[in-house]
């Protein structure tokens, strides 16, 4: 870290900033539980070995790739196909992190690789409206260890009750998967006409694959190649429209 950043710690601002982080990501790590706890018992219906599963949230910390990596294990998806879809999936936390980054200019490059592993849609929400041009590391990082934190703690407890609960209410929570992306995709595509555009562009490529015989690729490289060619038609066709609304 930065000399004044261990003169803030050493003068305890860097204890007030962390607990206010807490706070502030509190509120994060309630609503990551119950997902994360779908998460674990949607991984043991799936038949992803318990410890595999742990070490997901452990190392991936990425919930939306995570639901997409089990479905596609569960579909005997090829592990290239499963790579390539979650790299797609989680290519904006590049942008997230970068953009967060430009609030802590002071911090080491060994210090940002750690705050950009902990930063998801919303703990970037959190920092990326936060007003203050700079934003203190001990801030970011107790924004973001308490979601951690519950994400780990839920897919573990998740791992643990699936094949306890009864078989109705576990198939139930695979509507969790569905629900996640509904809650990521409708705030982007209803602020902007592109998005939308590009969205609708996606489902009919993915459609097409799906029902067209000639495209005999596994599900994981069926939406990776339709994710990959509707960004590329989306950037080419609507460049410099509303990206930015």
């Amino acid at each position: 870290m930065s000399q004044e950043s261990m003169i803030e710690e050493k003068n305890g601002a860097g204890s007030q900033h962390f607990h206010r982080g807490l706070l502030a990501g509190l509120p994060v790590a309630i609503g990551y539980l119950p997902i994360a706890v779908a998460f674990g018992v949607i991984s043991r219906t799936a038949g992803v070995p318990h410890l595999a599963a742990v070490l997901m949230s452990l190392l991936v910390f990425a919930g939306a790739s995570q639901f997409v990596a089990v479905e596609l294990l569960a579909a005997g998806a090829a592990f290239p196909g499963i790579v390539a879809t979650t790299f797609f999936v989680n290519l904006r936390h590049i942008l997230m992190s970068a953009t967060v980054s430009r609030k802590l200019p002071d911090l080491s490059r060994s210090w940002l690789a750690v705050l950009a592993f902990g930063i998801t849609d919303e703990s970037f929400s959190l920092l990326s409206t936060d007003r203050r041009s700079r934003l203190s590391g001990y801030y970011v990082l107790g924004v973001i260890i308490l979601p951690y934190l519950a994400w780990v703690t839920g897919s573990l407890v998740g791992v643990m009750l699936g094949g306890q609960l009864p078989e109705i209410l576990e198939s139930s929570m695979e509507i969790a998967l569905y629900a996640m992306f509904l809650g990521l995709i409708v705030p982007e595509i209803t602020s902007s006409s592109s998005r939308f555009k590009i969205a609708l562009i996606a489902l009919l490529l993915s459609s097409i694959s799906y029902w067209n015989p000639l495209f005999d690729v596994s599900e994981g490289w069926r939406i990776t190649l339709s994710t990959a060619t509707a960004a590329f038609l989306g950037t080419v066709i609507f460049s410099g429209d509303d990206y930015d609304e």
